[in-house]
């Protein structure tokens, strides 16, 4: 059985260095996506958006594993893209107006049809709240300014500001904001927690 750890494979986009800002070119790439609104620390929807995601991720793994291709990989991070309606508001200070797509990165064997039929598979085993909001579709960021965060997600301020001048400097900032959660947070120390920081650039 082909084993892909598509982390490793993707190492350039799924493991930057804390220690610098650096310029990636984000392929298209096929996600299970879930959008919603609202504060993720206070929202129930968010928190129902990565159950399904997270379930029909998994769904997918076992089925792929199994199938013809027998394939084995690691499901994905979770990412998260956040915005508001007028950009210049966006601020980590206040998140009761925020907007967010959560998503998990789909390898490529993985298909609408495929998709289907774990959504379905999961329907008749645990039909988590927020599965009929799951959605297959394809991201394009292009060129992206991305870097570490390690700590809490309170903290990620300067981060993002070091990003948002790195972007200024050499150009202009365009789309939306995108973190990728590298830790399991029910299980780590918060000062410990690794999140990617990208945001699409000019």
């Amino acid at each position: 059985m082909e084993k892909i750890d598509y982390r490793k494979k993707l190492k350039h986009l799924y493991q930057p260095s804390a220690k610098e800002i650096v310029i990636v070119n984000v392929p298209k790439m096929n996600f299970l996506m879930v959008d919603g609104e609202g504060d993720p620390n206070t929202s129930q929807s968010y928190v129902e958006a990565i159950e399904a995601l997270f379930a029909v991720a998994y769904t997918l793994k076992f089925m792929i594993k199994k199938g013809p291709r027998a394939i084995d990989y690691g499901v994905m991070p979770p990412e998260g893209l956040w915005w508001t309606d007028d950009m210049s508001t966006f601020s980590m200070k206040d998140k009761s107006n925020w907007k967010w797509t959560m998503m998990i990165m789909q390898p490529g064997v993985v298909t609408k049809t495929l998709v289907a039929k774990a959504i379905a598979e999961v329907q008749k085993k645990k039909d988590p709240a927020a599965l009929g909001k799951v959605r297959f579709e394809a991201l394009a960021e292009g060129k992206c300014a991305q870097t570490l965060h390690l700590g809490p997600f309170s903290a990620e301020g300067p981060t993002i500001q070091k990003v948002h001048q790195f972007i200024d400097a050499r150009g202009q900032r365009v789309g939306k904001h995108h973190e990728i959660y590298l830790t399991d947070i029910r299980k780590a120390d918060p000062a410990k927690w690794k999140t990617i920081i990208r945001q699409p650039m000019l």
